[in-house]
């Protein structure tokens, strides 16, 4: 029986796949964003909560990418601009997620940064898609035991953040932040 054109389960996914799913989610929360700016429904509190979802979700994913799915490829390939290069794209990323943990709908821009966030992590993707995971499925890795690494160290971050040590702690007031921004690496 094929199951063509339903959607894999997320422990049935290879890493492409799965890496995939997260930036297909990540450019639809900007996408709705992006509707939001200048309609006659400015819902600021939406608007916080997408960027709070933007930054959570981009920060889970960039961790798992860095933490597994970049030294893997890095090791199996021989193209460190390549990887260099997304790791400062990483940087960049997490200097305006931790703009954005600070600031609310309304102030000066907000809306800005959350736009240019989105251009580059767009940028980004297309990158990252066209050229690592060529590169990736050039290398010949399992692809198939990356994602459950990958799945199991995201699931392990989720729980992190959601637990009730971490709940607390996001409770208390750090420097006017929205929320508990990502500790340093």
């Amino acid at each position: 029986m094929s199951n063509t054109g339903k959607p894999k389960s997320r422990s049935s996914m290879d890493a492409l796949e799965l890496l995939k799913a997260d930036h297909d989610k990540v450019k639809s929360l900007f996408r709705e964003f992006e509707s939001m700016k200048g309609s006659d429904q400015d819902d600021d509190e939406r608007k916080a909560e997408l960027v709070d979802e933007i930054c959570y979700e981009l920060t889970l994913h960039t961790m798992i990418e860095e933490e597994i799915f970049y030294p893997v490829l890095r090791a199996a390939i021989d193209n460190d601009d390549m990887m260099d290069k997304a790791d400062v794209e990483h940087a960049g990323a997490r200097e305006l997620i931790s703009q954005l943990e600070v600031m609310y709908p309304g102030d000066d821009h907000f809306d800005a940064t959350v736009t240019v966030l989105g251009e580059e992590i767009v940028h980004h993707i297309e990158k990252e898609e066209a050229e690592m995971f060529d590169a990736a499925r050039e290398a010949g890795l399992d692809l198939d035991d990356l994602a459950e690494q990958l799945l199991a160290r995201k699931e392990e971050l989720e729980e992190d953040l959601t637990s009730p040590a971490a709940t607390l702690d996001a409770a208390l007031p750090h420097e006017k932040a929205r929320r508990q921004p990502r500790s340093p690496d």
